[in-house]
C-alpha cells in the first residue's frame, strides 16, 4: 500500500483553516514595516531627510557624513521595532532574492560595553563572497569579490526581525551581477529619451516614470500533498501523472467562491503587505484547479519588481503557516491552464499624466498616439530581444500550450485603434495644410476618447496587448524576476523615442516642418512600417503561425533557441548606446541562462529517471504479481479453460510489461543521452543538446507511466495523483 500518499490525504483532508485577525484597517498599518517618508520625517534630521528625497527624485549621491546620519534614523526606527539585524537584501542573476544577516549587537575588544550599531558604511555597501552566485564568466571563482550598494530609491522595510536594505550587487570590476543594477539604468534611459519627446507636447515636464502593475498567477497545493510528491519537491513541477476526469473543462473554478482555507491564507498574506507597503488589491480564482491570482496597484517600476520579488517569498512564508505549498511553476500540472505573471507597463509624467491614456483634446491625443506608436514600433523591430526576454525552461512549458500567448510576439491593440491608425496611414507627406491639419486633430486624432469608451474587446492570445490606458506584457512567465522584461522593454522603448525625437528634429530645421507636420510624418512611416507585428486575430491557431513566418515575425519555441537574440550584435550595441548594459554583461547573462536552463532540465530528467524505476517500476510489477497469482489460482480450478475466463487479467498483464519495458528502455536512452550533453564543454551546444536530444524522452516516459497509473490498483500507486493533487481543498 501506498502509505505516504494516503497519510499525505488523511492529512490534507483532516485541515482546518487557520483563523486570521484582521490587524487593522489597510490605510492604517499600510507600510507600517518600510521606512518611508513618515518614518522618514520622524526619524531622520532635515539634513539626511532632503538628501534621500533628492536622490530618489533626483538621482543626486548621498554623501557618506549625511550617509551616517540616515544610518543612525534608520536604526533608531528598526530598534524601535524589536529588530535585530539587519541585511542588504539583492537579486542576484539565479532569479531569487539573496541576504545575509548581522547582528546589530556589537561588543569593546574587552567584551564589555554591548552596544547596537550600525553605521553609514554597513548602510551604504558591503562586501558579500560573490564566488558562489552566477557570473557567466565576468570573474574567476576564487575571485570572490562582490559589492552590494544601497539603492535609496526603494525603502528599506522590515521582514520578521530584520531591516532589509534593498541594494544593487556589482564585481570588482564594476559589471552588474544582479537584476536590478540594468533595470535602474533602463529607467534612466526612458526617462530621459522620453522627457525629451514629451516636451514637444508639455514644456513642464522634467521626468518620465515608468509604472508596473503585475499580475501574480500561482497555485497553492496542501504541504502533506507536495511533499508526498518527489517531482514537486525537487522541479516544481509533476514530472508524471494521468490528468483528472474532471479539470477545468466546466470553468466552474474561474471567479468561484474563493475556498475557506485559500481565503485565509490571503487574509494572512494581504495584512504581510500591508505592513511591507505592497499594495495588494486584487484576489481570486484563476481558470485551473487550485489556481489563483493577486494584483497590485501600479507602482513605479522600480518599487513594482522589488515588491514582486519579495512577494514571492511572503507568500512561501505565510504558506507554511496554513500547510500549502505555493507552486510557481509556469506548467506544474499537465491538461491544465499554466501560470503568467502579466506585466501592465506605462509612463507617467511628473506633471501627473499618464502617457499611454488618451485626453480630451487633440494635442493631448497626439501626445499619446506618439508613445503609442513608438511603443509598438519599439516592440516591432526588436521582437526577438522581446521573446528572449522572457525566455526560460519553464516558461516554454506554458507558451502557446492554449491558454498563453505564443512564443510569437505580436501586439494587439483592437479593431478601433487599429482604424485611428489606417487614418493616420493616410497623411500627406510633408506639410500639411491648414485644412488637413484641422480636419486630422478633429475628425481622427480628436475622437479618440469616444473611441475608446467602447474599447474593451481583449485578446487572451495576444503576448503584448493594449488595455486602454497601458500595455499588457502578457507573456511574461510567473516563476520570473519581472525586472529581465522590464530592462528589455524600458530600453527598447527609450532607444525608439531617441530615433523619433531625432527624426522629428531634423525635419523641422532641415525640411522647415512645423512641429506637427513632423510628428505625423514620422508617425505616417512608422505605422507602414510595424503592419507585421500588429495581430487581432486568435494566436494559437495554425494559420497564424503560416501568416507569422510570412510577415517574417520569429517562433523561437524553445528557450536555447530563443536566447541567441540576446546576443545578437544588435542587441549588444542596442544595451551599449543606451548605457544598460556593456558586451561582458550581455555575453555573461547569456552563458548564465543557458547553463541554468541545462541545469533545469538536467534535474528533471534525474528526478525522472529516479522515480519512474524506482516508484512506478515497482509498483507496477508488485501489481503484475498480484495478476499472474490470480490467473495460476484460476487455472488451478479451471485447468484448461481458465485462458479464456483469466483473458482480461492476461490481457492485462501484458500491457503492464510492455510499459515496464517502454520505461525501462527510454530510461536507459534518456540517461546515455544524457552523459553524451554532459561531455560537451560549450554552454550553447550543451544547452541544445538537452532540448533537443534529452528532453523529448520526458514525453515518452511520462506516456507509459501514465498509462501503468490508469492500470494499477489505486492502493499501491504510490504518487499522489491530480485529483487528489488539484482538487483537496
Amino acid at each position: 500500500m501506498a502509505v505516504l500518499r494516503f497519510q499525505a490525504l488523511q492529512s490534507a483532508t483532516g485541515r482546518k483553516p487557520v483563523f486570521v485577525d484582521e490587524l487593522d484597517r489597510k490605510s492604517k498599518i499600510f507600510g507600517s514595516n518600510v521606512f518611508n517618508d513618515k518614518a522618514m520625517r520622524l526619524f531622520l534630521t532635515d539634513e539626511a531627510y532632503k538628501a534621500v528625497q533628492s536622490a530618489v527624485q533626483h538621482g543626486t549621491k548621498i554623501d557618506r557624513k549625511i550617509a551616517e546620519h540616515i544610518a543612525m534614523g534608520m536604526k533608531e526606527w528598526a530598534l524601535s521595532k524589536n529588530v535585530t539585524h539587519y541585511t542588504h537584501w539583492f537579486q542576484p542573476l539565479t532569479g531569487t532574492t539573496a541576504e545575509k544577516h548581522d547582528a546589530f549587537f556589537e561588543t569593546s575588544m574587552d567584551g564589555s560595553d554591548p552596544v547596537e550599531k550600525f553605521g553609514g558604511t554597513q548602510l551604504v555597501q558591503q562586501e558579500p563572497d560573490a564566488s558562489s552566485f552566477p557570473n557567466g564568466g565576468i570573474r574567476n571563482t576564487f575571485e570572490a569579490r562582490g559589492y552590494t550598494a544601497w539603492d535609496p530609491t526603494s525603502p528599506a522595510f522590515i521582514f520578521g526581525t530584520t531591516l532589509c536594505i534593498p541594494t544593487v550587487f556589482v564585481s570588482y570590476t564594476g559589471e552588474a551581477l544582479d537584476n536590478k543594477t540594468p533595470l535602474l539604468r533602463a529607467l534612466t534611459a526612458i526617462d530621459a529619451a522620453a522627457t525629451d519627446v514629451a516636451k514637444y507636447f508639455d514644456k513642464n515636464v522634467k521626468k518620465i516614470t515608468p509604472t508596473l502593475g503585475w499580475e501574480q498567477e500561482y497555485f497553492l497545493v496542501d504541504a502533506a500533498l507536495a511533499s508526498s510528491r518527489p517531482d514537486l519537491m525537487a522541479t516544481g513541477r509533476t514530472l508524471l501523472g494521468h490528468t483528472s476526469a474532471k479539470g477545468q473543462q466546466l470553468d466552474d473554478h474561474y471567479f468561484g467562491s474563493i475556498p475557506t482555507r485559500v481565503l485565509q491564507y490571503m487574509r494572512d498574506l494581504e495584512n504581510q503587505c500591508m505592513l511591507l507597503g505592497i499594495p495588494v488589491k486584487t484576489r481570486h480564482n484563476e481558470v485551473a484547479p487550485n489556481q489563483f491570482e493577486l494584483a497590485p496597484i501600479f507602482e513605479e517600476t522600480n518599487l513594482a519588481v522589488d515588491h514582486n520579488s519579495l512577494l514571492m517569498d511572503v507568500m512561501q512564508k505565510v504558506a507554511e503557516r496554513h500547510d500549502f505549498k505555493v507552486l510557481f511553476h509556469e506548467k506544474p500540472f499537465k491538461g491544465v491552464n499554466g501560470s503568467g505573471k502579466h506585466n501592465n507597463w506605462s509612463l507617467a509624467t511628473d506633471t501627473g499624466v499618464n502617457l499611454l491614456s488618451p485626453g480630451k483634446t487633440p494635442m493631448s491625443n497626439l501626445q499619446f498616439l506618439t508613445f503609442f506608436i513608438n511603443t509598438i514600433k519599439a516592440v516591432h523591430d526588436n521582437e526577438e530581444l522581446v521573446r528572449a526576454s522572457i525566455a526560460s525552461a519553464s516558461n516554454d512549458h506554458r507558451l502557446g500550450a492554449n491558454e498563453a500567448p505564443p512564443a510569437i510576439i505580436s501586439v494587439f491593440i483592437g479593431q478601433q485603434l487599429t482604424k485611428v491608425l489606417e487614418e493616420l496611414e493616410g497623411v500627406s507627406k510633408g506639410k500639411l495644410s491648414p485644412e488637413e491639419k484641422t480636419d486630422l486633430k478633429l475628425n481622427v486624432v480628436g475622437k479618440i476618447p469616444d473611441l475608446l469608451l467602447d474599447n474593451t474587446d481583449r485578446n487572451r492570445t495576444s503576448p503584448f496587448a493594449f488595455t486602454g490606458n497601458k500595455f499588457e506584457f502578457r507573456a511574461v512567465g510567473s516563476t520570473a524576476n519581472c525586472a529581465v522584461s522590464m530592462t528589455t522593454l524600458n530600453t527598447i522603448v527609450a532607444k525608439q523615442l531617441k530615433d523619433f525625437k531625432a527624426e522629428v528634429d531634423a525635419l523641422i530645421e532641415k525640411k522647415d516642418m512645423k512641429k506637427d507636420d513632423a510628428i505625423f510624418n514620422v508617425l505616417r512611416e512608422y505605422i507602414k512600417g510595424t503592419k507585421a507585428i500588429l495581430f487581432e486575430g486568435d494566436g494559437y491557431s495554425e494559420a497564424w503561425e503560416k501568416e507569422a513566418k510570412k510577415r517574417g515575425l520569429s517562433n523561437h519555441k524553445t528557450t536555447p533557441e530563443a536566447l541567441k537574440a540576446k546576443v545578437s550584435k544588435k542587441a549588444i550595441a542596442l544595451f551599449e548606446e543606451m548605457a544598460v548594459m556593456n558586451h561582458i554583461e550581455v555575453e555573461s547573462r547569456y552563458e548564465i541562462e543557458l547553463e541554468e536552463y541545462t541545469k533545469k532540465i538536467q534535474i528533471e530528467g534525474r528526478v525522472l529517471g529516479d522515480i519512474a524505476s524506482n516508484h512506478v517500476i515497482p509498483t507496477a510489477i508488485k501489481y503484475q504479481n498480484t495478476l499472474i497469482d490470480n490467473v495460476r489460482g484460476l487455472k488451478e480450478i479451471f485447468g484448461k479453460d481458465f485462458e479464456l475466463i483469466a483473458k482480461e487479467q492476461i490481457k492485462m498483464i501484458k500491457e503492464i510489461s510492455e510499459h515496464i519495458e517502454g520505461i525501462i528502455s527510454k530510461v536507459e536512452a534518456m540517461v546515455e543521452t544524457r552523459k553524451k550533453a554532459n561531455l560537451l564543454t560549450d554552454a550553447e551546444k550543451q544547452a541544445a543538446a538537452y532540448c533537443n536530444e534529452v528532453k523529448p524522452f520526458f514525453e515518452e516516459i511520462r506516456y507509459h507511466s501514465d498509462k501503468l497509473e490508469l492500470l494499477v490498483d489505486d492502493e499501491m500507486w504510490t504518487l499522489t495523483k491530480y485529483r487528489e493533487l488539484l482538487f483537496t481543498k
